[in-house]
């Protein structure tokens, strides 16, 4: 069996390029696609993203939601009495927040006028306005202190 040393080195890789690794599962050395190792490996990062759930239910125009501070990302389940005129909502500082962290709101009322504060952080593409039945998702970069809007 060829060392990895002496194999030809390999400066862009493709799809179909096949990598060896060793299979637990039939107890021996096999070869899988780049293809199958990219979704092996992005179906990890998918998981690995957990969410807390926070709720609110506010009852009057200008309300006012704080994320919870920490570094989690928060599943924000907003439901207003009704649909309101104005509403606010407060990012955790941006002292606590870390790479790739995210909120995640939905909102089953109209919110006319919708802010997000970013805490100390900026906050680019943030919505303006959340329909019945809306969402929006938002995610932390460090270096530029920046919340994205994502989805």
């Amino acid at each position: 069996m060829t060392t990895i040393n002496n194999l030809t080195a390999l400066d862009v890789v493709s799809a179909g390029d096949q990598v060896p690794l060793y299979s637990n599962s039939n107890g021996d050395a096999r070869r899988a696609s780049m293809t199958a190792v990219q979704t092996f490996v992005l179906q990890g990062l998918a998981d690995s993203i957990t969410f807390v759930t926070q709720y609110s239910a506010p009852s009057a125009t200008g309300f006012s939601v704080t994320i919870g501070d920490g570094p989690e990302s928060t599943w924000l389940v907003l439901t207003p009495v009704a649909g309101y005129a104005a509403g606010t909502i407060l990012l955790p500082p941006v002292a606590t927040c870390v790479e790739g962290q995210e909120l995640v709101c939905n909102c089953t009322q109209v919110v006319t006028a919708l802010t997000i504060s970013g805490n100390g952080a900026t906050v680019t593409g943030a919505p303006t306005t959340l329909a019945a039945n809306g969402y929006f998702r938002l995610r932390f970069e460090p270096v530029a202190k920046v919340w994205y809007r994502v989805g």
